[in-house]
């Protein structure tokens, strides 16, 4: 389909995985560029797609409006149906057709079993090494199956299917990237404490729909499987395999099947993540391959993971859109939700609430923080009023405007975090804010900044109307700048104030303030300004500053090793000897 469509670019020209394809990846898709076949990875077996889903347009050819139409409708019928008449039920009647095609069947046919290796080599794969600190070449699409180790439903989810990073350690052993709040986590923990390996199996390639079910914010205990068969709109095909557990996904490229044994542990990482940072080395489980099946013309599919932009943004954004009608049944006083992937994700999210009675949006706060993976979420900013949760300027401009700092603003310290969130004191550890802004306009916002900066500030920039960035001294050189800062009586007119590295890059665009800022504060560290304590609540005069400088226990932001840069650059006419890949 996408040669079709002209929308893929073939390179026959030897690439290594180790950086060198990551970054021909990074290039392509920051220009909208088309997906990307390397037919010939060094020192790899197989050839290796990538950017398959970079654009929206190829999101479209993915996934198709069916899935978009299932969802909407499944909303309508669950706000229409009650009570049910014979007229409901039968206006409804495709909806209820199209359920009872979902689930698995077994498959007549399986590709994935072309090929069987009992003595599988894993560094024959083209994993890619997409940063030059990274520990070593990363599965960065894996759809990790796992099931409950004990058979009773009473107790939680059954099975599931999530996207854990797993960095190739041997021939047969890989690390497994679970994270705190993940379901493969669960798993493995009820097994460990039993003494016991849990039966793992990691996918790779297979229907689209695997994907968006694997990294969809799910609710505990519905099954990947069954949303990725709702997704593609009929019955998933399964096959089983002798020795091991699991069935397999019969039209996947890959299938490694195997254990994790309880209490073994290697260390995994540095890992350049999606929030354009290094996340560190830690211990993290073992999987033990056993088997390799996989398709006789199998293709092993890849993404690249840092900063902002990258494939996993516009996967991210199509899921919100995908499942936005769903928020409001879910959580009925919530009318619309945003989380925003140029922080990472779980960053910031904003969403527009109902305020039927006072304070009644601080209960959808909570209700959405305590959401399954929107209980990662490090900052919340709330609204009454229908806006286009896009447009962040618009929005921060519209709730600075209404926020009344003194009980509209929340910071909830000692909490549970992003493992990949390195702002907090310890890892998996850390805490959240909520900023209010509800009603009509108390405030008039200023709009520009005249005369001198802050006394020991070098520079000054305006991002939006009442918000202003202030280039200070670095955190290492003066780390009570921040809260001088917030007395200094030449940003005594702006209610927020922020603290950064760069106060002009910062402030260039949505996409440089969310990541320079969000990724880069934690809410009960580095919230600074007048404040008093009244009833037990920390109440804030503005200005409000927040240090989003980087501190010296923060990971280093990823960049491409510049030999490698340097390579990319003379070899650019082999990879694309027509001219330009767009």
């Amino acid at each position: 389909m996408l040669r079709k469509e002209n929308d893929l670019a073939v390179v026959e020209a030897e690439a290594d995985p180790r950086l060198e394809i990551p970054e021909i990846h990074r290039r392509v898709i920051e220009e909208g560029g088309p997906a990307l076949l390397f037919k010939r990875p060094k020192g790899a077996d197989f050839p290796v797609v990538t950017n398959l889903f970079g654009t929206a347009k190829r999101l479209e050819l993915a996934f198709g409006k069916k899935p978009r139409e299932f969802v909407e409708t499944a909303a309508r019928a669950a706000m229409e149906l009650l009570p049910p008449t014979p007229e409901k039920l039968w206006a409804f009647r495709s909806f209820f057709g199209s359920a009872l095609r979902v689930g698995t069947t077994s498959a007549t046919r399986a590709p994935v079993t072309d090929v069987v290796e009992d003595r599988p080599d894993l560094t024959r794969l083209p994993a890619l090494t997409q940063w030059p600190e990274d520990g070593g070449p990363f599965l960065t699409l894996p759809l990790v199956y796992t099931e409950r180790p004990a058979n009773d439903i009473s107790r939680g989810q059954q099975s599931n299917l999530g996207m854990y990073r797993i960095q190739i350690h041997g021939p047969k052993t890989t690390g497994i990237h679970w994270q705190i709040g993940k379901g493969g986590g669960f798993h493995y923990h009820e097994a460990e404490a039993r003494g016991e390996a849990l039966p793992v199996t990691i996918f790779l390639g297979g229907p689209p729909a695997l994907i968006l079910a694997a990294i969809a914010p799910l609710p505990e205990g519905l099954p990947e499987l069954l949303v990725a068969s709702l997704l593609l709109g009929k019955k998933l095909p399964m096959t089983r395999v002798p020795a091991h557990p699991h069935r397999l996904v019969a039209d996947a490229e890959f299938a490694l099947t195997g254990s994790v044994a309880a209490r073994a542990r290697m260390p995994e990482g540095p890992f350049g993540d999606h929030y354009g940072y290094y996340s560190l080395k830690h211990d993290y489980p073992v999987f033990d391959v056993a088997r390799v099946y996989r398709r006789r013309d199998a293709i092993f599919p890849a993404t690249v993971v840092g900063k902002p932009r990258q494939e996993d943004f516009y996967i991210g954004d199509f899921l919100q859109e995908l499942l936005s009608p769903l928020f409001p049944l879910v959580m009925p006083s919530v009318v619309d939700l945003r989380s925003y992937g140029d922080t990472g994700f779980h960053s910031l999210a904003a969403a527009v609430v109902k305020d039927r009675y006072r304070r009644e949006a601080m209960s959808s706060a909570f209700r959405i923080l305590g959401e399954g993976q929107l209980a990662l979420t490090k900052f919340l900013i709330v609204t009454d009023t229908r806006r286009d949760l896009n447009d962040f300027k618009g929005l921060l401009e519209h709730v600075l405007a209404r926020c009344q700092f003194e009980s509209d603003l929340f910071l909830f310290g000692n909490l549970a975090m992003d493992t990949l969130d390195y702002t907090g004191p310890k890892v998996n550890e850390g805490s959240k804010g909520v900023l209010l802004g509800l009603g009509d306009a108390i405030r008039d916002l200023p709009r520009e900044f005249r005369g001198a900066p802050p006394v020991g500030a070098r520079a000054a920039a305006v991002f939006c109307a009442g918000a202003l960035v202030v280039d200070g001294p670095s955190f290492a050189d003066d780390r009570a700048f921040a809260e001088r800062l917030a007395s200094d009586p030449s940003v005594g007119g702006w209610p927020l104030v922020v603290l950064a590295d760069d106060a002009a890059a910062a402030a260039k665009d949505d996409r440089s303030f969310l990541w320079r800022v969000f990724t880069r504060f934690e809410p009960a560290a580095d919230v600074h300004g007048r404040r008093e304590v009244v009833r037990n609540h920390v109440a804030f005069t503005p200005p409000v500053v927040i240090d989003a400088r980087t501190k010296p226990w923060m990971p280093k932001v990823v960049e491409a090793d510049p030999s490698t840069v340097a390579l990319v650059d003379r070899r650019w006419r082999e990879y694309f000897p027509a001219g330009s890949c767009r």
